[in-house]
């Protein structure tokens, strides 16, 4: 079985989740969809830390951000698919 690098909790997440250390602009990536137990390829536009997001499809800056099936904020810029998603392009929509 392949490395899996990010999870995702539900169909609907817009991003996952970063599982490993030292993703590098350019990787491929594994993730695994456990809602459905699928599985998804994404090319990483840059690095991203431990922890950090993907995104699985572009989201356009306004929109709202889903992870783990739950509205985590929003885009405060484009992200691309395969985009670093974090506090720099991604904001709460609390204040």
């Amino acid at each position: 079985m392949a490395t899996t690098h990010f999870l995702v909790h539900n169909n609907d997440d817009t991003v996952g989740v970063i599982v490993v250390e030292d993703v590098k602009a350019g990787d491929t990536l594994n993730g695994w969809m456990m809602e459905t137990d699928g599985t998804v390829k994404l090319k990483a536009l840059a690095a991203i830390p431990l922890g950090h997001k993907i995104a699985l499809k572009p989201i356009k800056k306004g929109a709202t951000v889903i992870k783990y099936g739950h509205d985590i904020g929003k885009a405060v810029a484009d992200i691309a698919r395969g985009g670093h998603a974090h506090t720099h392009n991604v904001k709460t929509k609390r204040w």
